[in-house]
């Protein structure tokens, strides 16, 4: 016979106990949403629960769907049994006799399942998964480098759901070496005093859903858990798998759609979960993860090949490789951790919900906290870089030794270091670390190790776009614009050499000339305001023979975009006379403010460099000069700019005879 569950309700006992306010408040008032605390949180909890004699990933899911009329009746008649009759104190009764019912479930594989005792008094032993997870509040970590302290992080499964109700669903292994399925609910609301015929009665508004009868409240087991949970529409174990299923009962979304949530949930497991997702030393990663909503999948982003999370990986790695850097406190001595950094130029972020969560808008310049469990701690931004089109991003993982210290730092939902939280030496450790971390990130952004004297605060390609209205037609990252018109007209000079002409480019409001190219065309007709003619007799005499010459046309302004692991600067052009033409790169470096611009590095300094000319099918001619048809297609010039400066790129054009 298949045991019914019913709810049983806590009631104070004479020697007290914590009110479910009080344990609902834990979390205090985190700057960070419901979602990203439940990921941050739940993900940590996966993490301590893995098998660790196990080289396979832990399997991580979110899923969320509205339950089927096939389950519908189940979940109303199942989880109502001896429920408390006031919908003020028990909210569950008003969220079950609603319309359809939305649930969300975090699940983990390749996990240990909440195993051990179920009661809290026959704890004792090292194995208490269950008793820590649905039954005591505020336990110390039993998972040595464990990202959990204080166990407070799954009260998010309660604040999430709008009547504080999951329910847990699970398998772990037994004392015996088999294999145990328990299945329990679970509501945290308020206390409340309820009438009863004895007299009023207080309650501590926690109630366990489950097998009530004997003298606590127990999990169904076994083949009951199993039928139970088939009813409910949850998907079953296989015959030797452990883990773990919380389902929350009509999750709170922020005001988002179903689907715009799961892709909010995809972009922020990618964002605080990363170091899980990438793969070391040939080694799988160490978790999976995915994102489904009404049965249709979600993408979780590769940090691999996403902007701007890329550059955290590159200095994770830095930081594990020979190029790290160690960080010690001298007084008390201690190795305190490694850091990894990187700088590049970089185009401009576009910022997502998820990234504006952790203020990261439209500049990287921030390092990635962790402690030894590899779980993001917080992005702790640094000083900003000396120009918009440049980020940098860094990594500190802290020293296993010194993993307790930096454990203590954190707040209930693990999202910062505080010193002021600890007592001394502990608190000077991590304020030295701090210390250490910005006088790396000084040394990054100077030259040589020496801060450049006298800098400007504002930052190279804000500093274009101020000086642009003195230095006409100048775009801050380089561009060059072309001053005559395509199609202007000339005449045949006498005998004159082919030349080069390049886009005129302004030098402190002063034009650049432009010399001639002698360009047999066919229209000897000059368009009004089309330019000066040159006439092809040396005496005056004779007529002027106009001459179209081939142009530039940019289109539109240089812009920064990845190419793998290299930024590159990008500037697409079109050439719009006809005929065969060859092209050619002029590169410079532009120095706002200082007159010029340089065409020759200064010793140990880099220039840009040309990495070839792209077509509008992306197809890259890496050759110096690249023979074009001319027309309205588009091609683009790929340059790799040089680190802290601002690049000009000129086109060159010429045509090409034919016999």
């Amino acid at each position: 016979m298949t045991t019914e569950p019913r709810w049983f309700s806590q009631p104070y006992p004479p020697e007290g106990a914590s009110a479910a306010e009080g344990i609902r408040n834990q979390l205090g008032r985190p700057e960070l949403d419901l979602l990203t605390i439940l990921v941050r949180e739940s993900a940590q909890n996966s993490w301590d629960a893995r098998l660790r004699q196990s080289s396979t990933p832990v399997d991580y899911r979110i899923d969320m769907w509205t339950v089927s009329p096939a389950h519908a009746g189940a979940w109303r008649g199942l989880l109502l049994a001896g429920a408390p009759n006031s919908a003020e104190e028990f909210p569950l009764r008003e969220t079950l006799r609603g319309g359809s019912l939305r649930v969300l479930s975090v699940s983990d594989r390749g996990t240990r399942g909440l195993g051990g005792p179920t009661r809290a008094d026959n704890a004792v032993g090292p194995d208490r998964d269950f008793v820590s997870f649905i039954r005591n509040i505020g336990e110390p970590r039993d998972t040595a480098l464990g990202g959990g302290t204080y166990g407070f992080g799954k009260g998010i499964f309660y604040l999430l759901s709008k009547p504080g109700t999951v329910v847990v669903h699970s398998r772990c292994r037994t004392v015996e070496g088999g294999f145990e399925t328990r299945l329990i609910g679970c509501t945290l609301w308020k206390s409340y005093v309820a009438a009863e015929p004895g007299g009023d009665r207080r309650y501590t508004g926690r109630h366990w859903w489950g097998d009530t009868s004997g003298e606590v409240v127990e999990p169904l087991v076994g083949a009951a858990a199993e039928a139970v949970a088939q009813r409910l529409g949850l998907k079953a174990f296989g015959p030797e798998e452990t883990g773990t299923t919380v389902v929350v009962v009509d999750p709170k979304l922020d005001d988002l759609e179903p689907a715009e949530a799961a892709a909010y949930l995809g972009d922020t497991i990618v964002w605080h979960l990363w170091p899980k997702m990438i793969s070391t030393d040939g080694a799988p990663p160490a978790m999976r993860f995915s994102v489904t909503c009404d049965g249709v999948g979600h993408p979780v982003p590769d940090p691999r090949e996403t902007r701007p999370l890329n550059m955290f990986v590159a200095a994770y790695e830095t930081m594990v490789g020979p190029n790290g850097s160690d960080l010690e406190c001298l007084r008390p001595k201690r190795h305190l951790g490694r850091l990894g950094l990187v700088k590049r130029i970089m185009p401009p972020l576009e910022p997502t919900r998820a990234s504006r969560m952790l203020d990261i808008e439209d500049l990287i310049h921030h390092v990635c906290l962790m402690r030894p469990a590899e779980l993001v701690v917080a992005y702790h931004p640094g000083p900003k870089p000396p120009s918009t089109s440049q980020g940098y991003a860094g990594v500190f993982r802290a020293e296993v030794a010194m993993d307790e210290v930096y454990a203590k730092a954190e707040p209930p939902t693990h999202d910062a270091w505080n010193p002021q939280s600890l007592q001394r030496p502990e608190s000077t450790f991590v304020h030295t670390t701090f210390r250490r971390i910005n006088d790396a990130l000084e040394h990054l952004l100077s030259l040589g190790g020496i801060a450049r004297p006298g800098a400007s605060d504002v930052a190279l390609g804000a500093a274009s776009s101020l000086f642009s209205g003195l230095v006409g037609g100048a775009w801050g990252i380089g561009g060059a614009t072309a001053y005559s018109k395509p199609g202007s007209t000339v005449t045949r000079s006498s005998k004159k050499n082919e030349a080069e002409d390049i886009a005129d480019r302004p030098v402190l409001g002063r034009q650049t000339p432009t010399t001639p190219l002698d360009v047999p065309m066919g229209d000897r007709t000059a368009p009004p305001n089309d330019g000066p003619a040159l006439r092809d007799d040396a005496a005056g005499a004779g007529p002027a023979t106009p001459r179209r010459r081939p142009r530039v046309q940019y289109v539109g302004d240089p812009y920064y975009d990845d190419r793998g692991d290299t930024s590159v600067l990008i500037q697409s052009f079109r050439l719009p006379m006809p005929g065969l033409q060859r092209v050619r790169i002029d590169l410079a470096v532009t120095l706002p403010g200082a007159g010029g611009r340089e065409t020759d590095p200064p010793i140990g300094a880099t220039m840009p460099v040309l990495i070839g000319w792209e077509d509008d099918a992306g197809k890259l001619y890496s050759s110096d000069a690249q023979v074009i048809e001319g027309g309205e297609t588009v091609w683009r010039a790929v340059v790799r700019p040089a680190p802290d400066t601002m690049t000009e790129i000129g086109i060159k054009v010429e045509a090409v005879r034919t016999p």
